[in-house]
């Protein structure tokens, strides 16, 4: 029996950054993740994040982000929103908040791969390359058997297995779900016109399209949120189609589209787990939430699991108490689940606004977003929260 103080289930961005955020602290640490990302650096993804200033802080504290950086990582500096067929528009930019820019787009493989390698350096942290069979929770541990006969027993077990949490179902931890009735389309795009570091994203009667800009300066991530069945046959119709038909949709403000590599349809889901925290169990990142990948906020969310859980963990130590015992993680849990379903209200609350194409709803969308555009300080409060300033 291997005995550790935290253990980390899930190698994605959120448990390696936890795992890389207390690499310093006097813990005794596992993380669990039976495929280590083997992706060459090399080869453009079409899962990307659009990492916020807040995101970008986090990372660069952890001495990772110059690395991310050299290997590809595409900085946004305005953002337009619009509606199609409309007057509804919207334009942010860095004017007013003393920034450089707004974000970064980053592939989701170059930010995972850059963590493992900075978290495998980690004298204090042990990488066990295989999956968790069975969970046993006494009042003092979490003890965990993996498929490779190993047997793990630690003081906190962190779930950052992502939206179909092993551990979070092992737990009994109930779910809220909301089907959006939604998928997203996500691939890469040529495009004829430069997207000149610009975030745009479009939205008509039945779907949601967003255009973030590559490393290239006519090369660009899409997410197309839209109705499964159109999802579906837009992911597997020749390119010819698909081309036409998202260029279209875009209306043409980066001129011709060229898909570039494979497409991928995924089932958007709202997720929120009725626990983020239970005796000896935290649950971080998808695997605590989920939203609508409107506005790339996901794994901003997640990051900000991260900043609050390593900082209550580094509490408790400091005050020489059980960092497994539910009543130190209540303060997590009660700030995080705030914090995750207001962004769930919000991200709901902008999909069923801009739902739909009865006039008088055009009508107000296109007042509402024309009227916050004209007035600086609604936007920059808007901005502030987006960026995590």
């Amino acid at each position: 029996m291997k005995t550790f103080d935290l253990v980390i289930v899930g190698g994605g961005m959120v448990g390696l950054t936890l795992a890389a955020r207390l690499a310093n602290a006097p813990l005794r640490i596992a993380l669990i993740e039976a495929f280590p990302p083997t992706t060459p650096l090399e080869t453009v993804t079409h899962r990307v994040s659009a990492l916020n200033l807040a995101s970008q802080h986090l990372l660069t504290q952890l001495g990772v982000w110059q690395d991310i950086t050299h290997i590809r990582a595409t900085e946004y500096n305005a953002m337009h929103v619009w509606e199609k067929d409309s007057f509804a528009h919207i334009h942010f930019t860095t004017a007013g908040l003393g920034i450089s820019h707004l974000g970064h787009i980053v592939e989701n493989h170059v930010i995972q791969q850059t963590l493992w390698q900075k978290v495998n350096q980690q004298k204090n942290i042990e990488i066990l390359t295989a999956l968790p069979q069975t969970l046993g929770l006494t009042e003092s541990h979490a003890m965990l058997s993996l498929n490779d006969g190993q047997m793990v027993a630690t003081k906190l077990l962190v779930a950052a297995d992502g939206a179909n949490s092993w551990v979070r179902k092992q737990a009994n931890i109930p779910l809220v779900f909301r089907d959006y009735g939604h998928h997203a389309l996500v691939c890469n795009v040529a495009t004829t016109e430069p997207h000149q570091h610009c975030a745009r994203q479009i939205f008509s009667k039945d779907s949601i399209l967003a255009f973030l800009p590559l490393h290239q300066q006519h090369l660009c991530s899409i997410v197309w949120s839209q109705p499964e069945e159109q999802a579906e046959h837009l992911a597997q119709c020749d390119e010819e189609e698909f081309n036409r038909a998202l260029s279209v949709a875009f209306d043409m403000h980066l001129g011709l589209c060229q898909v570039q590599g494979e497409r991928q349809a995924i089932k958007l889901t709202a997720r929120y787990a009725r626990d983020f925290a239970q005796n000896r169990i935290a649950l971080v990142g998808d695997a605590a939430h989920t939203i609508h990948p409107l506005a790339g906020l996901g794994v901003n969310l997640g990051l900000q699991d991260v900043i609050e859980l390593a900082r209550t963990i580094e509490e408790n130590i400091k005050a020489d108490v059980d960092i497994g015992q539910y009543r130190y993680l209540r303060h997590y849990e009660r700030k995080r689940k705030k914090e995750a379903m207001k962004m769930l209200l919000v991200m709901q609350g902008l999909k069923d606004l801009f739902h739909g194409d009865h006039p008088i709803k055009k009508m107000i969308r296109g007042i509402g977003l024309s009227a916050t555009d004209k007035f600086s300080l609604v936007k920059t409060e808007l901005m502030k929260q987006a960026l995590g300033l």
